[in-house]
């Protein structure tokens, strides 16, 4: 239970520099009165504002603040939850909002909108909407039976302690988001795992099957080139053997060589010697006597000399004719061995083509071989890609226990989604204690001698019967009326509120609700009610029918304006 002790406030409205404080407490009934403008209602804005941070009517927050002194605004509130004191501050001009416990600030590392938060659900227990349903009822009071459905069923969810279940539905669709979100994600990521998986198994299937054909392909090629190598080989020495049987044939090339040298070297020395006996006839010819000694030679003499040289060059023509018959032939012969030299040049050209063609050939099956040493190597290229494979494996394993896991999650959320909404478990808490409530609310009805079937439905529909059946609304019944209606709900809220022990207080303010639908009867009847209704409360009634309500209190309070600043008059 919330008991409230304290408030004070200062320069908030019409109110000055100096604190105005109320003794919240106190009494079990105190009487606020005062003129228009005197600032009486002035305190229903310093609670809501001091605890919710926005004022009970409808004024915007900066219009709070004092007009005259414009700043310094500040309200104190002081209240027990069991065994704890609490103290919140709340100003503006310097703002200022802190949170005491026991004598100690409360952690405000957090922002302002979480601290308002953590005070609200967490100390309180209340929010704005249900402290102006079950603490306050004012002429800015927006009765339960004219607001949206939907904050009707927060009012009530507040009262009976189960908007938790509101808060839990509002965690869970960002879960049901980010499960949704994440199993998108797995899929993606499950999808790219298993495309992935599937190439790499191509790939692995085309390494064996590429390095199989290379490697057959590659012996083929080898085998072609050993058979072409073997060839050129067998032409080596079959060339070399022809070598050999050319070279046998022309044995004789130096001997032939020599020999017609030699005839040259006869040739020569017998032309010498007919050009020498040439010169004899000659000289004997024309020569009579001897040029050295100047002898006559004898004609006979002469004569027998010219035919002995002669003779002697016939020798030598003959001779000459025969050398050059030997000539023709040992050059005809050395032709012969000069052609065959030539096809011995041509066949070792061919052979140094051949020794070639298989030193390439040679270097080209060393190289495939070499590349097939490498190629069946490649098995560490497959091992590798079978570790990927295997890694890929595991990661859709790994995608696939998520996913799952996610599925169970989503079945899971949804489950609780069906129990969370508003049809859900709410719905099922709600219909247990709408008995209780309708009956709380014909009771009070009843005792302010307003006799109707009241009923809400699980929809918070009212449906309003007379004693002779006639089915009326909320808006059929004149503004009296209305406010019995008005006032019932309330009692029934604060008493459902003290069985649950959830939005249970000691404080509850009626602003003005005497002065427009009461007449002094129904006002005489009205107190009557509220000191047999409201017990263990303390009551603030704001009211201008001082002169009425006067000594129906045990105490009053009364605002007056003192050079434009409101002030309590003792």
């Amino acid at each position: 239970m919330i008991v409230f002790k304290n408030v004070r406030w200062k320069n908030l409205l019409s109110t000055g520099n100096s604190f105005i404080e109320i003794q919240l407490n106190k009494s079990s009934n105190t009487l606020i009165i005062g003129d228009n403008g005197a600032g009486k209602s002035t305190i229903l804005d310093a609670l809501c504002f001091g605890l919710f941070n926005k004022p009970f009517r409808p004024i915007k927050k900066d219009q709070l603040i004092n007009s005259v002194n414009q700043g310094g605004t500040l309200v104190e509130i002081e209240f027990m939850i069991g065994n704890r004191e609490y103290l919140v501050k709340r100003g503006i001009k310097k703002n200022l909002f802190e949170i005491y416990r026991d004598g100690k600030l409360l952690n405000q590392d957090a922002k302002i909108k979480d601290y308002q938060e953590f005070l609200e659900k967490n100390i309180l227990k209340l929010n704005f909407k249900s402290f102006t349903q079950i603490v306050i009822l004012g002429m800015s009071f927006i009765p339960f039976m004219q607001l949206r459905a939907s904050d009707r069923r927060t009012i009530i969810e507040d009262l009976l302690d189960i908007e938790i279940f509101s808060v839990m539905n509002y965690l869970l669709r960002s879960k049901v988001t980010q499960n949704k979100d994440d199993i998108g994600t797995v899929d993606i990521a499950l999808g790219l795992s298993e495309n992935e998986q599937k190439l790499t198994k191509i790939m692995i299937d085309k390494l064996k099957e590429d390095k199989t054909v290379q490697i057959k392909k590659n012996k083929k090629d080898i085998e072609e080139h050993e058979e072409f190598l073997k060839t050129h080989k067998e032409n080596i020495n079959q060339i070399i053997k022809k070598i050999e049987e050319l070279n046998e044939s022309i044995n004789d090339e130096s001997n032939a060589r020599g020999k017609i040298d030699s005839l040259h070297d006869y040739q020569r020395d017998i032309e010498k010697n007919i050009d020498k006996y040439e010169n004899e006839i000659e000289f004997y010819e024309k020569n009579e006597a001897c040029n050295i000694c100047r002898q006559d030679i004898p004609k006979i003499f002469r004569k027998s000399m010219i035919e002995n040289f002669h003779a002697k060059m016939h020798e030598c023509g003959q001779a000459l004719l025969k050398i050059g018959n030997v000539l023709q032939e040992k050059e005809k012969r050395i032709h012969e061995i000069d052609t065959i030299l030539n096809r011995v040049d041509l066949q070792k050209a061919e052979i140094a083509h051949n020794q070639n063609t298989i030193d390439a050939c040679t270097q080209y099956i060393k190289k495939v071989a070499k590349q097939n040493e490498e190629i069946s190597q490649m098995a560490d290229d497959i091992d590798e890609k079978k570790n990927e494979l295997n890694v890929i494996d595991k990661d859709i394993e790994i995608y696939n226990k998520e996913k799952e896991k996610l599925s169970n999650q989503k079945y899971l959320y949804e489950l609780a989604t069906t129990m969370l909404k508003d049809g859900g478990i709410k719905t099922r808490i709600i219909k247990q204690y709408l008995p209780i409530m309708n009956k709380l609310i014909n009771k009070y009805l009843a005792e302010m001698d307003f006799f109707v079937s009241f009923n809400l439905d699980e929809n918070f529909n009212e449906s309003i019967k007379s004693r002779h059946r006639d089915e009326f609304t909320y808006d059929s019944f004149s503004e009296g009326e209305k406010m019995r209606i008005d006032l019932a709900l309330l009692f029934t809220w604060r008493a459902v509120a003290k069985l649950k022990n959830s939005a249970n207080t000691n404080l509850l303010i009626l602003d003005e609700v005497f002065d427009s639908s009461l007449d002094a009867a129904g006002t005489d009847e009205f107190m009557r009610i509220l000191n047999n209704l409201v017990k263990n409360t303390n009551v603030f009634v704001i009211s201008h029918k001082g002169e009425i309500l006067f000594d129906k209190f045990k105490s009053v309070l009364k605002f007056e304006k003192r050079k434009n600043f409101s002030q309590i008059i003792k």
